[in-house]
């Protein structure tokens, strides 16, 4: 164990290293490290993770707190104002639209998956992650509009997917009898809870935090600790109270950065937390899952995974954002990059640990399959399309936007940060 360790720790401080230089030959951190599960792992047997089933258990909770606190922190309600009627349309109508597809050809396609499995497959694979396109997302070719629409719908969607893949798994597990009756009902009721208890917990924390430091008795060397203890807080405490823990995560940071106002120093810590877990879920992913998916893989899996990285997700991108004033190349760029991530591996390892290896087996494959093919063509398509597209959009008023600092999923989501001017350092 202390071998595997000690290699683990290596390739982190290598990553390190050299992960300017990897951007040159566009090789993100989660296609890097899910490649480095994979052939140290299945190839070459070098790599041994032969992990307890409650570390893994741990590592998927503690990135998925982290990350859906950190999302909903970093939201600037005066910078979403410009596009608020673009999120509206793409969370508001694209997401659900997006999950009701996926469940529905889920339904259809996958065999053994139907009903609360089916909900389960539309839900985990709506999210998106913009880390999978870091090249696009860092490219000044692409309008700054373009790549803040993509970067606060991926921001927000896996939290607002969360309650409805929670509610899936309990439906699942009550189906397969490994939850008593009314277990539907039970997590409803857990949903609530959890959101009314993270609003308070977050505007509490904001509030205690925001006064602390104005008033000097806060240092703000150390509060970026605290507010890595917050997000784990919220999610232990709400789970004490007979709440939700991952969406009570969720609506604190949400709650949290709405009252302190300017979060963006104060959550450095827990994003650079939130790093190092997440590129360590991409290594079980490629070491452990993977191995998985082809032992278990369908032609029905397949074609599921082509379909939810185009029809499934660029379908109900393109009905919301009909009259929204985007013309039909941009309608495509934004639908194309939905990629599926982190979120999606989050849910698929959360699916074992509630069902078990038996009672996921229908619904793993499929996710592990999609995120993978994910990582493959979104991380190949991700430079050319943004020179493409960035090219085509000079001539649309798109371009020329002042490229401010964007509210990223950057750190958490593993390998992207705040987008700041290429002129000068981003606003304090």
């Amino acid at each position: 164990m202390d071998g595997t360790l000690s290699l683990v720790l290596l390739l982190l401080f290598l990553w390190c290293l050299c992960s300017r230089r990897m951007e040159r030959f566009e090789l993100t951190a989660p296609a890097a490290f899910v490649l480095l599960g994979l052939l140290l792992g299945e190839v070459t047997g070098t790599l041994h993770l032969a992990l307890p089933h409650e570390t893994v258990k741990a590592l998927a909770e503690v990135t998925l707190v982290w990350v859906l606190f950190t999302d909903a922190a970093r939201l600037s309600f005066r910078a979403l104002r410009p596009e608020l009627g673009l999120y509206v349309r793409l969370l508001g109508i694209g997401l659900p639209l997006c999950t009701a597809l996926g469940a529905l050809l889920a339904a259809v396609l996958l065999p053994g998956v139907s009903g609360w499995a089916a909900l389960y497959v539309g839900a985990a694979l709506a999210p998106t992650d913009a880390a999978l396109g870091a090249t696009m997302m860092v490219n000044p070719e692409v309008p700054v509009k373009i790549r803040r629409v993509i970067n606060v719908e991926s921001g927000l969607n896996d939290g607002i997917a969360t309650p409805l893949v929670v509610l899936a798994l309990a439906g699942m597990a009550a189906a397969e009898g490994a939850a008593g009756p009314g277990a539907s009902g039970r997590a409803l009721v857990e949903l609530a809870v959890g959101a009314a208890y993270g609003a308070v917990a977050g505007l509490a924390a904001g509030w205690l935090l925001r006064t602390a430091l104005r008033s000097g008795w806060a240092a703000e060397d150390f509060a970026g600790a605290g507010v890595l203890a917050l997000a784990l807080l919220g999610y232990t405490s709400a789970l004490a109270v007979g709440g939700n823990g991952f969406v009570a995560a969720f609506v604190t940071g949400l709650a949290f950065g709405t009252v302190h106002g300017a979060p963006q120093r104060v959550l450095l810590y827990v994003e650079q937390s939130a790093a190092l877990l997440s590129v360590l879920v991409w290594l079980v992913f490629g070491a452990l899952l993977l191995p998985e998916l082809a032992a278990h893989l369908t032609w029905q899996a397949v074609l599921y995974a082509a379909l939810s990285l185009t029809v499934i997700r660029m379908v109900p991108v393109a009905l919301c954002l009909a009259g929204s004033g985007l013309d039909a190349r941009t309608v495509l760029f934004v639908g194309w990059f939905g990629p599926r991530g982190l979120a999606s591996v989050i849910f698929g390892l959360l699916a074992v640990e509630e069902l078990g290896p038996a009672g996921a087996r229908p619904v793993l494959p499929v996710i592990a399959c999609t995120v993978l093919l994910s990582v493959l063509a979104h991380g190949i398509s991700s430079a050319p399309l943004a020179r493409r597209y960035g090219r085509a959009a000079r001539g649309t008023g798109l371009a020329g936007a002042p490229a401010d600092e964007l509210p990223v999923r950057g750190m958490a989501a593993g390998g992207l940060h705040l987008l700041r001017r290429r002129r000068g350092p981003a606003p304090p």
